[in-house]
């Protein structure tokens, strides 16, 4: 099965990112590929962490989904969606979620990312912090799905640093793993 890790990078317009994915998708299954992957937050990255919380859609529900659902099916492709933020149990927080789509467009599978990254440092006299879960609620689930012959396990970014995760999605063994990442300024010098 051929393959296609889109790379893109997203602003905090969420119909422009979406225009862009949806390019990107067609694209790649024009040039062959049977499964598509984009990356953490393809569909909005905001100025602040708390952004998020404006376009959070509910599950099954929202242009975010729509558009990840009617790429699928327009292009027979499995289409592993980054991530975007759904709505949590907490207001004040979302998931951050990754949802695949089935080449019909139906959805096939949804993680929840797990492990939140968090730091502290203070250089020169300057201290900086950085929390995703000041705006993200964790998942608690692993999830794989298969797509065709091959069993694909679910992770995203920060998740890569625990290595319980992959071992419980190794029953059965996966034949890919998914890691769709995003890195701000901040979180990539940690």
């Amino acid at each position: 099965m051929k393959i296609a890790a889109v790379q893109m990078v997203s602003g905090t317009s969420l119909q422009t990112n979406l225009d862009a994915a949806r390019r990107l998708v067609a694209q790649a299954a024009a040039e062959g590929a049977k499964l598509v992957a984009l990356p953490e937050y393809f569909c909005f990255m905001g100025r602040a962490d708390t952004d998020k919380l404006a376009i959070a859609e509910t599950p099954g529900q929202g242009p975010i989904q729509r558009m990840l659902a009617e790429a699928a099916a327009a292009h027979g492709v499995w289409v592993i969606g980054g991530t975007l933020p759904l709505k949590s149990p907490d207001p004040q927080r979302v998931l951050n979620s990754c949802c695949v789509f089935a080449p019909d467009g139906t959805a096939a599978a949804r993680y929840d990312k797990i492990h939140l990254f968090r730091f502290e440092r203070e250089a020169g006299g300057i201290r900086e912090s950085y929390d995703e879960g000041r705006a993200i609620h964790a998942g608690a689930t692993p999830v794989a799905f298969q797509a065709g012959a091959l069993r694909v396990g679910l992770s995203v970014c920060y998740d890569l640093r625990f290595p319980e995760l992959y071992r419980a999605l190794m029953t059965p063994p996966c034949d890919l793993l998914s890691v769709p990442a995003a890195f701000t300024y901040t979180t990539g010098q940690a």
